[in-house]
């Protein structure tokens, strides 16, 4: 369902000194991406098609994201950090005529909240004036609770240094998001005071001064997880833990496999396609799609790569930016791939590194086998043919091409293009001096006695 007079007004100016970190509180990141991402994917999710957020002085990097995310979205800074409420009226320009029709009020630090609930929240207002998002906390300290009447309207909210030992003794209680009716918002903040323990300008005040004015106020709930707020580093792993469970639901719902699910990691992008097998302690990094039928063996980390059907990577597999496998190629232990195609049916099965490279349809790469792509200031690329078989401990010396069905005998460094079907060996000759291991002992031994 499209909000297309929906503002979603997204809180993000807190520093999170807790974190005790450099960066704000916002851009620290959950399965690769920022929690702002994530809100501001849920908006987008959910057909919000304004918002705009509320950020601090000198957070270039919170603008920078706002400005690189696919639909951009406007902010305003707040100089002073006086309250919730506060904050909400740095968006006084856009709240005055014509306001939007709903206003959604959500926070930077609260990531896990569905397209599905914001959806809800806006619905929520074409029976009421303003609705709360609310949850059973299983344990309420420190939270707003919210007052029911008798019948179940929306009284007040209540912060916990407010409240009295019997409001204490309520668990439902208030995640901070809230939606308003447009006509409405702008006259309840400028309303707002800031008489109370902590001398600021409370949102949650809004609810009291609109029941007072006989405004209809309602409470949608959701799972207490969905609206955890993000505080410290401890409370970060709280909902990484959160995420990654749904990732891994998701996953396996759409039909793939994960054999030890607690163990799997995933990034919020990651794509799996159906009868995929993932075995334990994989990592998925940004940017990776895998296709129907893959197997994933244990201790693989993946980021940046596209896996077509019926590959088979690891274990202990490393697939880096660029890198793209083919249908039913192999990648094998301790193989690291990056910025390079393997064809279909091509084989790297042992000990090697393939960077800024082709590997043909169905050639074969021998154990100990690399790319020298690199000389120090800059990368070339290697093609290898289709068919092609490179002999364990070889070095290709980029740029150099081997042909269709050639072989490079093990042990060579190449450093010229190797024509199709042809032998190339690059290495020094052997030779034998019959009995020198013998007089080497001899002499050394008698160097010790001495």
């Amino acid at each position: 369902m499209a909000q297309a007079d929906t503002l979603a007004i997204i809180l993000a100016a807190g520093m999170g000194t807790r974190m005790k970190s450099e960066s704000p509180k916002v851009m620290h990141r959950l399965a690769g991406r920022s929690m702002l991402g994530h809100v501001l994917a849920a908006v987008d999710e959910a057909g919000i098609e304004q918002c705009m957020a509320v950020i601090g002085p000198d957070m270039a990097g919170v603008e920078a994201e706002l400005d690189n995310w696919p639909r951009p979205a406007a902010h305003v800074v707040q100089a002073e950090r006086l309250g919730t409420a506060h904050a909400v009226l740095q968006a006084r320009e856009r709240l005055m005529g014509p306001a939007p029709d709903r206003v959604l009020v959500l926070y930077g630090d609260t990531p896990l909240l569905t397209p599905h609930t914001l959806r809800r929240m806006a619905e929520g207002l074409t029976h009421a004036d303003c609705v709360v998002l609310g949850f059973e906390a299983e344990d309420p300290e420190g939270y707003g609770r919210l007052l029911l009447s008798e019948d179940g309207a929306l009284l007040a909210i209540r912060e916990h240094a407010d409240a009295t030992d019997e409001e204490k003794s309520v668990t439902l209680c208030n995640s901070g998001v809230m939606a308003f009716r447009g006509a409405h918002i702008l006259d309840l903040l400028e309303a707002v005071g800031n008489e109370n323990a902590k001398g600021e300008y409370y949102l949650t005040d809004a609810i009291e001064i609109a029941h007072a004015r006989g405004l209809r106020t309602i409470v949608e709930t959701a799972p207490e997880d969905e609206v955890l707020g993000i505080n410290s580093r401890m409370q970060l792993s709280e909902a990484e833990y959160v995420l990654q469970n749904r990732l891994r639901l998701k996953a396996m719902e759409a039909g793939a496999t994960l054999i030890d699910p607690d163990s799997v990691f995933f990034c919020h992008d990651t794509v799996l396609g159906r009868d995929v097998t993932v075995e334990p302690n994989v990592v998925f990094g940004p940017g990776v799609r895998i296709g129907d039928g893959v197997q994933i063996k244990a201790f693989s980390h993946l980021e940046g790569a596209d896996v077509e059907d019926g590959a088979v990577l690891g274990p202990f597999a490393r697939l880096r930016p660029g890198a793209h496998i083919g249908a039913g190629a192999k990648v094998g232990n301790f193989v690291e791939i990056k910025k390079s195609e393997i064809e279909s049916g091509a084989k790297v099965n042992h000990l090697t590194y393939i960077g800024d490279a082709v590997v043909g349809a169905g050639a074969n790469i021998g154990a100990g086998t690399i790319t020298c792509n690199y000389d120090g200031f800059n990368k070339y690329q290697t093609r290898i043919g289709a068919g092609a078989f490179i002999g364990s401990n070889s070095a290709l010396v980029a740029p150099v091409s081997i042909g269709d069905g050639a072989y490079v005998g093990s042990g060579s460094v190449i450093t010229r293009d190797v024509e199709a079907d042809a032998l190339a060996v690059g290495r020094g000759r052997q030779m034998s001096k019959a009995g020198w291991a013998a007089a080497f002992r001899a002499r050394s031994g008698r160097k010790q006695a001495g």
